[in-house]
């Protein structure tokens, strides 16, 4: 039996966060989350623990490396990686744990504080959120290869995800193949339905750029901006809609998986 290594207790904590992206309270904040999920039922054949299924899984998150290198790193099989990987991500992607942390705005006065935080990075008023597409590469499927293959020929999943002014994700979509345009994603997602039939309340919006369409609650630029108010407004835009921008950058500089081609089926991906 292989030696399941690291030790987090021989690691510095900036070690810990350079392998994992969680320092050692991060990781054992997980751990108390969704540990009794993913626990093994019988202390025997020296079974992997809550906190090792965890490391497994932050480390294929962190690198994005193939299963193997996981598997080496950790003392254990490459099968054992990818039973792994599937019993933690289904943890944490549970629609109870999902609602815990990724939740829109419900009342009147989260908008508010959501409006004023925003308003705060250009002025732009009444705005609770920028919402935008990003696609994430994957390795060519071997069912519906075709629907896949996104505007620059590769193949993806398009991901909507909207987030707030502390650059929390409030909403997020990911389960469109990655020919899906933007505006598809949004029009057949249920926080369209929500404004649309009016769930939401009245006067508040999002910020998303020139390839959606605008609506009362969706706000655009103008493409040809003709006034000075009009290119005001698109000045104040441009600045408050790089919010969800930096976001998906900072999610994916977190997370190096998200830049590589995922060589996972796209079920387990989204």
């Amino acid at each position: 039996i292989m030696d399941r290594a690291p030790n987090l207790d021989t690691l510095l904590e900036m070690d810990i966060i350079n392998r994992y992206r969680f320092d050692r309270a991060g990781i054992n904040y997980l751990t108390q989350l969704i540990g009794a999920n993913i626990s093994p039922k019988a202390a025997r054949n020296n079974a992997l623990n809550a906190e090792q299924k965890i490391l497994i899984t932050l480390r294929y998150l962190a690198t994005g490396l193939i299963q193997l290198n996981d598997a080496d790193i950790h003392g254990v099989s490459q099968p054992t990686v990818s039973r792994v990987l599937t019993e933690v991500i289904n943890a944490l992607s549970s629609p109870a744990l999902i609602r815990q942390f990724i939740r829109f705005p419900g009342s009147v006065e989260e908008f508010r504080q959501n409006a004023v935080q925003m308003q705060g990075i250009a002025r732009f008023p009444k705005v609770i959120g920028a919402i935008d597409g990003t696609h994430i590469n994957i390795a060519s499927p071997n069912q519906h290869e075709e629907i896949y293959v996104n505007r620059k020929g590769k193949h993806s999943i398009n991901v909507q995800v909207v987030f707030d002014g502390w650059y929390n994700i409030i909403d997020v979509v990911a389960r469109w193949p990655g020919s899906v345009h933007d505006s598809g994603v949004l029009r057949e997602s249920s926080l369209n339905n929500l404004f649309e039939n009016g769930h939401m309340p009245h006067g508040f919006h999002l910020l998303g750029d020139s390839g959606y369409p605008a609506k009362r609650w969706l706000l655009t630029p103008f493409l040809a901006p003709q006034t000075q108010a009009e290119q005001a407004y698109n000045r104040s835009h441009k600045v408050t809609q790089a919010l969800v921008e930096r976001g998906i950058g900072r999610l994916k500089r977190r997370f190096g998986i998200l830049h590589r081609e995922i060589i996972l089926q796209p079920v387990k991906v989204c």
